[in-house]
């Protein structure tokens, strides 16, 4: 199954990609590597606000990292020059947690975005990973994760 009738079948449809909210290009490429930069957690279309351990519980940050994740894949798409074919493999992901200073899953609400490379990429999703807790996001958004990959 290719990873666009893995995406029809989760019923994914990718989203525009998103443009930079500062000074910065949403990838850049240096060889077959591709980086994106952070893409942040939203929802209906505005940042998704929040903090795990105070208003957010894990499951929801594991949903909100879930959608950064589509986010992502459609940034790569667009790296790709439009062929996710192109992917080898999703080498590296890092996430950045707004969370309170005793709150201890951050590894949790990335499996939202680390499942779903799995799902989609099969064995060229699996990937190396950070999960960090953060005092704060840009926008005040919940979540942002950003991505390395190879292509062809």
């Amino acid at each position: 199954m290719s990873f666009y009738e893995k995406l029809k079948a989760l019923n994914i449809e990718l989203p525009a990609v998103a443009t930079p909210a500062a000074a910065y290009v949403m990838f850049a490429q240096s060889g077959n590597t591709i980086f994106l930069s952070g893409h942040i957690a939203k929802k209906d279309g505005k940042p998704w606000v929040g903090q795990l351990g105070k208003n957010m519980t894990t499951e929801e940050g594991k949903i909100a990292a879930r959608g950064v994740a589509i986010d992502l894949i459609a940034t790569l798409q667009a790296a790709c020059g439009g062929d996710l074919n192109r992917v080898k493999r999703i080498v590296k992901v890092m996430s950045l947690v707004n969370s309170t200073g005793e709150y201890t899953e951050q590894h949790l609400v990335t499996n939202g975005a680390s499942e779903l490379f799995g799902e989609i990429f099969g064995e060229q999703g699996k990937h190396a990973r950070s999960a960090f807790g953060v005092a704060q996001i840009p926008l005040g958004a919940c979540v942002e994760i950003e991505l390395i990959a190879e292509v062809n």
